[in-house]
């Protein structure tokens, strides 16, 4: 028998603050950043700017899959973004190190693990490991 949700339930789900975030220090700029988990949305935004389908043939872009991803996960206090998707170019050019925190930070806020990323680099053709501290 299937179970009928009711509205108040179904409130209390859309209501329920479930996308926490937390302080990170960096390091190598001497400050620290708020890391959030994702919205399921921006979860799967990020994970088909991966990849690509082209008619039958299917790529895999893990170019800069570093910034792409902190940049979707780095917020002010409010929960607001600090970078845009257009600036993760820019953002790549920084740290690989610190890059590689945030994003290690992003990985467990959004239950992204390593076996993750590295089924996409598999798939992609590339060996290392995108993950953290093994590529």
């Amino acid at each position: 028998q299937r179970r009928q949700f009711s509205s108040a339930e179904k409130h209390r789900i859309l209501a329920a603050a479930d996308r926490p975030q937390e302080p990170v220090f960096v390091p190598q700029w001497g400050l620290s950043v708020f890391v959030r988990t994702l919205s399921g949305a921006e979860r799967d935004d990020w994970e088909a700017s991966i990849v690509q389908q082209k008619g039958k043939a299917t790529t895999y872009d893990l170019r800069n899959i570093r910034a792409r991803l902190v940049c979707k996960c780095i917020v002010d206090e409010s929960g607001r973004r600090v970078f845009s998707d257009h600036e993760a170019e820019v953002l790549g050019e920084k740290s690989a190190a610190a890059l590689d925190l945030l994003f290690t930070v992003a990985q467990r806020l959004n239950a992204l693990t390593n076996a993750d990323v590295e089924e996409l680099g598999k798939a992609s053709g590339i060996v290392q490991s995108a993950g953290s501290g093994s590529g």
